[in-house]
């Protein structure tokens, strides 16, 4: 039986939507409403009729979801006539009150403002999403699913910071990690394709987006992950640094008498691959690789080398390791950052095979020789299921 949750990303300017069968993972309408607030947006819907595109001009997200609800009247399915269970929403940090999925209410909206110091650019609009959704959808259950929940088994030596003791108790510093949702999903369908239980398996699975990160998986559980208490640390991403020497900050400031303000913008906007080729995306980049160009070559070899040390360092941690997975978009669609990152890892059991690699395919998938003792798999991560499967659980059981 078909149960339809429809799932909201409240961003700091857009709302992405999509009405999710958390049963079959089929969506049956998606959309996105681009530039909120500014003086002219975009608001796409994908639905039965196919995919419209018009002009909007939303002020706020209420106004945004409110066409978002108007184009599945106009356009399809009907909201009404689906039988929707519930609205889920991604939620970036839920800080160490929320490892689990939770139902939304006063006392869930309290905690998320709290900590917004930890997430200045996303917990406000996710807050503002879930206040708009409650008012529009009152007698429908709403669940939040937190982005940092999956890493919150993280023992205490991974998620510690050596740093005064009461920086943590006081002010939150410690590794919380992101991506959970995304790392959750894919962790469990490399289990499935191994054939073995999640908690008999132990993954490196690599989400290369704009944003990137590493998970080490053990069981099923997250026992490390790159991103640290803001998405800013690991590996290169498409405008953000990842790992840096944190006396950068105070140099540029001495040296260029910079804001901090200023110089964390540039490490969160203007650095990584952007920083590096002036160029975050991964096609310019392998065009301008192509023709010769070194500033394009060398911001690729760096964004490889941090994924390998990523590699070994987790391979490490885990002792042993089942399956190396990809994901996300240059994970899924990247067959040279897949090679270039494993390439001259045959002594830990990881040997790519080139065909498999190359070869053009969406699906799920082994890229490694039959006989490499690790695997090595390419997992379409799909973020919108599992915010719709852990909603419903959370509705079945309360």
């Amino acid at each position: 039986m078909s149960a339809y949750v429809l799932v909201i990303n409240a961003g700091s300017s857009s709302l992405k939507y999509s009405l999710v069968d958390a049963e079959s993972g089929e969506a049956a309408a998606s959309g996105l409403v681009e530039r909120i607030g500014e003086s002219e947006g975009r608001h796409t819907h994908r639905g039965p009729q196919g995919e419209t595109s018009t002009v909007l001009t939303a002020s706020s997200h209420e106004e945004a979801l409110r066409a978002a609800i108007d184009a599945f009247g106009t356009y399809g399915p009907a909201l009404d006539q689906v039988g929707m269970v519930a609205v889920g929403h991604r939620v970036v940090h839920g800080g160490t009150y929320f490892a689990e999925p939770a139902l939304i209410d006063d006392e869930l909206l309290t905690r998320v403002s709290e900590l917004i110091s930890l997430a200045p650019l996303h917990n406000p609009a996710n807050l503002d999403g879930m206040r708009v959704a409650l008012r529009l959808f009152p007698d429908l259950p709403q669940v939040a699913v937190f982005d940092t929940a999956f890493h919150q088994t993280l023992p205490p030596a991974a998620h510690t910071y050596a740093v005064p003791q009461e920086w943590a108790t006081e002010h939150g510093v410690r590794r919380y990690g992101f991506h959970g949702t995304s790392h959750a999903f894919v962790s469990a369908e490399a289990a499935r394709m191994l054939g073995r239980p999640a908690s008999d398996v132990n993954l490196v699975v690599l989400h290369l987006g704009n944003g990137c990160s590493a998970t080490a998986v053990r069981g099923g559980v997250s026992v490390d992950t790159s991103m640290g208490m803001t998405p800013l640390e690991g590996l290169v991403m498409g405008t953000r640094s990842g790992d840096l020497d944190p006396a950068i900050h105070a140099h540029l400031a001495r040296e260029l008498g910079w804001s901090l303000d200023k110089i964390d913008h540039l490490l969160n906007f203007g650095s990584g691959l952007k920083g590096l080729a002036g160029d975050n995306d991964f096609r310019e980049l392998s065009r301008r690789r192509a023709a010769g160009d070194e500033r394009a070559q060398l911001a690729f070899d760096v964004y490889c080398y941090r994924i390998k040390k990523y590699i070994g360092a987790y391979y490490a941690a885990l002792g042993t390791v089942d399956a190396i997975v990809f994901t996300a978009g240059v994970g899924e669609h990247d067959a040279a950052v897949r090679a270039a990152s494993l390439a001259d890892l045959d002594r830990l059991g990881i040997t790519i095979d080139p065909d498999r690699n190359t070869a053009s395919s969406t699906d799920a998938r082994r890229i490694s020789t039959d006989d490499s003792p690790v695997a090595v798999l390419v997992v379409p991560t799909n973020e919108e299921w599992q915010i719709a499967r852990e909603t419903v659980r959370v509705v079945e059981v309360s």
